[in-house]
């Protein structure tokens, strides 16, 4: 079953070393447009295609697929090279973290109402849904509360303005 294969993954994920590694590091903080966010492709890894990479293997996935994007934002916000490339991978921990939390989630819940009973996007994040339940003919959306210890870090998307489909 996936949740277990997804349990397995978490429980080799030292979030310690990445928390004592990441979280002094604050120097890209800004929005970052939809092009260069981390986030789907968290979905498309970690929820689609089902590969359990570590946070490393997904950053250099991340930096080999959006290289272009990346710099072009880089360049755009005139921040030095040598400090965007050392703040970028502290900021896309953060996103990481909190995705593979709602992906958990989204698992668990599939494990309870079924094999494509769940979905998940950055489409339905950005609509405020962490995953979506189809069951009995009813649709769910649940959001995921997780704890930060940045203030930086959303800590919520509060209600729902717009209807998800």
């Amino acid at each position: 079953m996936l949740v277990q294969k997804f349990d397995k993954f978490l429980q080799s994920v030292d979030l310690k070393s990445y928390r004592d590694q990441y979280r002094p590091i604050k120097i890209v903080e800004m929005d970052m447009p939809k092009e260069v966010q981390a986030i789907n492709m968290l979905y498309k890894v970690y929820w689609d295609q089902k590969k359990f990479l570590s946070f490393e293997d997904f950053y250099k996935e991340y930096l080999n697929s959006l290289k272009t994007e990346i710099e072009s934002f880089r360049q755009r916000t005139t921040m030095c090279k040598d400090c965007f490339y050392r703040g970028l991978p502290a900021r896309i921990y953060r996103t990481w973290a909190s995705i593979i939390t709602q992906i958990h989630a989204g698992y668990v819940a599939e494990s309870v109402f079924g094999e494509g009973a769940v979905a998940m996007s950055g489409e339905l994040d950005h609509q405020g849904a962490d995953f979506q339940v189809k069951y009995k003919g009813k649709i769910l959306n649940y959001q995921v509360k997780k704890k930060s210890f940045s203030g930086e870090v959303r800590r919520g998307k509060g209600g729902v303005k717009n209807k998800i489909d």
